[in-house]
């Protein structure tokens, strides 16, 4: 039996599943005079525009502080309680991919942040209840066929991170937290573990924001295809690597940030990202 190289191997996963969730996108989110519009216009912007989206989601997270951070706590505390469940059912390798993984669905998560941030835009109110808005979005059905890609990826990540545990320390789990970290960090086999799983995790990493920097923020804008979205996004890195990649590293940073202690710092991190997403968004797409 020939092993594939796991990337390729998620690149085939990762398409076959666009493709077959467009197709219930399509039929659900456009109607037949959208199918003849021009694809969105994408603009060149500069590194100094990811520092001033940065600080208009500073400004947004400031003027909704109190409703954002209920909506903020919810993140990690599923985040917590999945990763109680990975250590209690004797799954502790996936506790740190699950964990860290956990950010690939932020886009996804944060839908109801470009909303409040939209209507920040556009001077109307906007408290907690006013995320919830999205659900009644004629984009929903678009929304939530590109947040089933985001948890497909997800899944296809937690796959990857026990196939390379597998390869390194496995097949046998650990009897205990104390001998596997002492496995992770004392023995040549953890250290291919922790190399090879922060390079796939980082090709996961680009995966993600390649897909999704744009699309949410454009579906709740717009009436437009995923795959429209999805090309849109791609575009915008495309024409712009050096901004996005201080972005991705920007989003990196402060989900490690967030994520100490015990997940706690999400609660201001994930809000001021995802206001942030939105102005990034307004910057990039015309």
């Amino acid at each position: 039996m020939t092993i594939r190289n796991p990337v390729e191997w998620v690149a085939d996963q990762f398409g076959n599943t666009v493709h077959g969730l467009d197709a219930a996108g399509r039929s659900l989110n456009v109607t037949e005079e959208d199918r003849g519009l021009a694809p969105p216009a994408v603009r060149r912007i500069a590194v100094a525009d990811v520092r001033e989206a940065l600080r208009a989601g500073i400004r947004d997270f400031a003027a909704y502080r109190t409703d954002v951070l209920f909506i903020g706590v919810v993140y990690p505390i599923a985040g917590l309680i999945l990763a109680r469940l990975m250590a209690g059912y004797d799954m502790l390798p996936l506790v740190f991919p699950l964990v860290s993984g956990f950010a690939l669905l932020g886009p996804a998560a944060a839908a109801g942040l470009y909303e409040m941030s939209r209507r920040r835009e556009r001077g109307e109110d906007a408290g907690w209840t006013d995320a919830f808005r999205v659900f009644s979005s004629p984009s929903i059905a678009g929304i939530a066929v590109l947040g089933c890609v985001l948890a497909a990826i997800f899944g296809l990540w937690l796959v990857a991170a026990m196939a390379i545990y597998g390869a390194t320390l496995g097949p046998a789990m650990p009897q205990g937290l104390g001998s596997f970290a002492a496995d992770v960090f004392t023995t040549p086999a953890g250290w291919a573990l922790i190399v090879s799983g922060v390079g796939v995790g980082f090709l996961f990493a680009v995966l993600t924001l390649t897909v999704s920097v744009v699309s949410f923020p454009l579906l709740l804008d717009r009436r437009v295809r995923v795959t429209t979205a999805v090309l849109t996004s791609m575009r915008v890195v495309a024409e712009n690597p050096v901004p996005m990649m201080v972005w991705g590293l920007i989003v990196a940073g402060g989900l490690a940030l967030g994520a100490l202690p015990l997940l706690l710092g999400l609660i201001v991190v994930v809000p001021v990202l995802g206001h942030a997403t939105w102005h990034l968004y307004r910057k990039t797409v015309g």
